[in-house]
């Protein structure tokens, strides 16, 4: 299994909103990201505006390729990516780029 950790910038202006829309993720949303292979899915927000996420994949380029194929998924990077500093004109879930794992304690 691959644990996945990757860090976004949420607008500071629309962090409580941003907050707000992820405590009612459309169930469409919810299946597609576990028919796609996400598991232990978690995103965490700092005050500022630091958003770390973290995942478990058998394969995260297959998972993020499983969910681009998706309809649902579209709609919901669309509503997203307003809250995002630095996307740079991707889609939110395009700007994920995983950490490098240095150390994991069993």
């Amino acid at each position: 299994m691959q644990r996945v950790c990757f860090l976004l910038k949420v607008r500071s202006d629309r962090a409580d909103e941003y907050r707000e829309r992820h405590g009612h993720v459309w169930a469409a949303m919810r299946e597609a990201l576990s028919a796609a292979g996400w598991h232990n899915y978690s995103l965490f927000l700092r005050e500022d505006g630091l958003l770390v996420g973290y995942l478990e994949t058998e394969d995260f380029d297959a998972a993020r390729a499983a969910m681009d194929a998706t309809d649902v998924n579209a709609r919901w990077q669309a509503e997203m990516a307003g809250f995002f500093e630095e996307l740079d004109g991707r889609a939110p879930d395009s700007a994920m780029l995983p950490l490098t794992e240095v150390f994991h304690l069993t």
